[in-house]
């Protein structure tokens, strides 16, 4: 595990439990009980501001008579050095002006009450699946600087696909964002439950609705270059409570 890394926790218990709960990293972890395997599972990662060591893993469940059960654990985190790139992008996305300024603080509070509308049971099953079938052409955590001076961290990752690819949602959740804003353009969040957001940046067309129930790959937009974007591709991003993680991981697990 490293640090921006998404990881499934699999726990077995010495009895049968009734329910399952953890905590690492200032998380709240919610775990769901696979019969086929006898084992209880959960979704979780390490933000990339995450520095190197171990950290305190603590587990409690109870039985069906009521007993309790407590278990802990400290998990290493390594560290993940990421690559730095510089990039040209027009100047109005370096140093927008006093009317832009005031859509990105717009598009941010849009944002932070989209966040806030997190569905608290599990909408996401089994393991995720690419949006589109293409190569990777940026990875996450590339450290960013535009035009010589804006520096950002990459919080996502990049597909290589032309204007109009079919774009495909990466598990099944509900549209809780889908609208037009200054940095992502159009853009598409789905919420799949316990904390887990999956993002669609730069997308040229839209396929969904806010509010609307979506399947696993089920085509919620068309890929394109709308935005802050050096051109056409696909920036696909992923949000567990609150930081971002890497979707190359979450797309690589095996997931019941």
């Amino acid at each position: 595990i490293v640090n921006g890394s998404p990881v499934v926790l699999r726990v077995t218990t010495p009895k049968p439990v009734s329910n399952l709960a953890g905590n690492w990293l200032g998380h709240q972890l919610a775990f769901t009980f696979e019969p086929r395997t006898k084992t209880w599972f959960a979704l979780a990662g390490a933000s990339l501001e995450t520095k190197p060591g171990s950290y305190l893993l603590q587990i409690h469940a109870e039985t069906a008579a009521g007993q309790a059960i407590s278990f802990e654990k400290k998990i290493a985190v390594q560290r993940q050095r990421y690559p730095r790139v510089l990039l040209k992008v027009p100047g109005r996305y370096t140093a927008p002006s006093p009317e832009e300024q005031r859509e990105i603080d717009r598009d941010k509070k849009i944002k932070e009450e989209a966040f806030k509308i997190l569905s608290v049971n599990r909408e996401w099953e089994g393991s995720f699946a690419a949006p589109v079938k293409a190569q990777v052409s940026e990875v996450f955590g590339v450290q960013r600087v535009f035009n010589g001076s804006v520096q950002s961290t990459h919080k996502g990752l990049d597909f290589r696909v032309p204007a109009g690819t079919p774009v495909a949602a990466v598990n099944r959740g509900q549209v809780i964002l889908a609208r037009s804003l200054f940095f992502e353009g159009n853009c598409v969040v789905i919420d799949h439950g316990q904390g887990l957001l999956s993002l669609y940046l730069h997308l040229s067309r839209f396929s969904v609705k806010e509010g609307d129930t979506v399947e696993k790959q089920q085509q919620i937009g068309l890929s394109g270059g709308t935005g802050r974007a050096t051109g056409p591709h696909l920036h696909l991003a992923v949000r567990w409570q609150g930081v971002y993680l890497n979707p190359q991981i979450l797309l690589a697990l095996r997931l019941p």
